[in-house]
């Protein structure tokens, strides 16, 4: 660690040298834009209006191979168990790699059985486009839930075959708000959850089961279930033909290039989904072959660290100018969250600089009217990564397009370029304002500027880039992971919470008493009994 303490050292003292630098001064080079740019193949990522220059780049890029991101790749792809906290290689790219040679795991070539797997849901698919089903209700939770249904939203011009809802939360509401309007009798219900034991998983499915019998319909013909636990779906009733499985080295946020995907296959049909896989599998080649200062997943990660661990900046917008990617914040989010959100670093000691930032975003234009005074006049500098299609899927609305790309790159501009209090007096003085009250309205009206954001800009949200979107965050995490030294897929941050909660339940039901409970918590369950009566 002592040899990457000097590479945080020196980027430490490099932002110390520019922070009040002037992001729009930089473009005194006409070339700024061109060299602060990436590229693979129609996808292209400005982060040209940040503060980082060559000599940053350099340094950041350093990082990068004093931490050993490449090596550490490699040992990824091959199929090493680089999850070493729990044992285990890391292989989600291996669910998208259609093209690629084998890769061992403990011996054994593990692509012909994901190629199997892949061609079963394949027909499954076809299978249920071809029947009666009019409606897939996905159960789900966390990974089994955020990816699909953000993709099934992202690409709703694809769909041709059933509707897709999901369920989630095991709050009532929302299984019986999903289920309320639809036919038990055309319902194909999947249940998503590696060990089929999940809790709030598990609850919804027992309900939509018991509904799908009381409304007519067969759930020994119509659940699926995307598990690993034989033994358990069967008892549940689902045979094997409709169970479709996955191995312990496709972590859950990681895990909708195979069955935890299957209702997007199902909305969209096999060949999207392949396209899906292909635009994966493109980014994951890029990602191996490309260098450091051309590498998109790399550069991502970089702004990053620049921002988050050095300039400390704690909070990052994901901010989509695409109302079909309006639940991109929320996968981001789980994706970076749950990966980088750690304080220990793989051999057990603290990390030593801050962690994984608070990643947050909403769909564009929506947030310009909700959130971005805080981005533009706050006193916290979030870092904004805007993402837009040059192309939309509404010909007969271009216009709409074209003011939606026009709010998108405004709305960079403004964050870096700002408003002086000459420039807002200025205004003021035209609208009619003298004297203290001219000083004070222009104060209100003047803008910091010199806020740092990237943009990634593609043709067209088809189901190639979708999958090339995808997999750039996902590598953007891992690199980020392995600079700060932690383990980016394991979650042990989650285990404590749901042991309480299962030791809760029996308290709630009034079954067990909350003695040896704090007084907060036993003043709360005091509340509930009395008002449930």
């Amino acid at each position: 660690m002592g040899s990457l303490r000097n590479h945080w050292n020196a980027l430490s003292e490099k932002h110390a040298e520019v922070c009040d630098r002037s992001l729009l001064s930089l473009f005194d080079d006409p070339d700024r834009a061109a060299t602060f740019t990436a590229q693979t193949g129609d996808m292209l990522f400005d982060y040209s209006k940040t503060n980082i220059d060559q000599d940053t780049l350099t340094a950041l890029t350093a990082l990068l191979d004093a931490a050993g991101v490449a090596q550490k790749r490699d040992a990824m792809f091959a199929g090493q168990a680089i999850n070493d906290t729990e044992g285990r290689a890391v292989l989600h790219t291996a669910l998208r790699n259609l093209d690629g040679g084998p890769v061992i795991v403990d011996g054994q070539d593990v692509i012909p059985g994901v190629r199997a797997t892949l061609q079963r849901m394949r027909d499954y698919a076809n299978v249920v486009r071809n029947s009666a089903i009019t409606d897939v209700v996905n159960i789900g939770i966390g990974g089994s839930d955020l990816g699909p249904a953000m993709a099934v939203a992202a690409l709703a011009p694809y769909h041709d075959g059933p509707r897709c809802h999901f369920v989630s939360n095991v709050d009532g509401a929302h299984v019986a708000d999903t289920l309320r309007n639809l036919d038990a009798k055309t319902t194909l219900v999947i249940v998503a959850s590696k060990t089929f034991t999940t809790i709030e998983t598990m609850t919804n499915a027992r309900t939509a089961r018991a509904w799908m019998m009381d409304h007519g319909g067969d759930p020994s013909a119509q659940f699926a279930a995307l598990s690993t636990a034989d033994d358990l779906t069967a008892d549940f009733g689902i045979p094997a033909e409709r169970v479709f499985g996955f191995e312990d080295w496709v972590g859950g946020r990681y895990s909708m290039w195979g069955p935890i995907g299957l209702s997007l296959m199902i909305a969209i049909g096999p060949k999207a989904f392949d396209a899906f896989l292909r635009g994966g599998q493109a980014m994951d080649q890029h990602f191996q072959a490309a260098e450091w200062h051309e590498n998109l997943p790399a550069l991502l990660a970089l702004v990053g660290i620049w921002h988050a661990q050095v300039c400390g900046y704690s909070s990052r917008a994901v901010l989509p100018y695409d109302q079909r990617l309006a639940r991109l914040p929320d996968y981001f989010q789980q994706l970076e969250m749950e990966s980088n959100g750690k304080s220990v670093q793989m051999g057990g000691a603290s990390v030593e600089v801050d962690s994984g930032p608070i990643v947050w975003g909403a769909a564009g234009t929506n947030g310009q009217h909700a959130f971005y005074q805080l981005l533009h006049q706050g006193t916290r500098v979030v870092l904004c990564e805007f993402m837009v299609a040059a192309e939309g899927h509404e010909p007969e609305l271009e216009h709409h397009h074209k003011l939606l790309i026009a709010n998108c790159l405004a709305q960079s501009e403004a964050l870096m370029r700002g408003r002086s209090l000459d420039e807002a007096r200025a205004r003021m003085e035209k609208a009619g304002f003298e004297g203290n009250e001219l000083d004070r309205q222009a104060r209100h009206r003047v803008f910091a500027g010199n806020r740092p954001s990237t943009t990634l800009i593609y043709p067209k949200l088809d189901p190639f880039t979708l999958g090339q979107i995808v997999a750039l965050y996902e590598h953007r995490v891992f690199v980020e992971g392995v600079v700060l030294g932690i383990n980016s897929f394991d979650q042990w941050g989650v285990e404590l919470g749901k042991e309480l909660a299962t030791s809760l339940q029996p308290v709630i039901d009034g079954t067990a008493s909350a003695d040896g409970k704090d007084g907060s918590t036993a003043q709360l369950v005091e509340f509930v009994l009395r008002h449930r009566g």
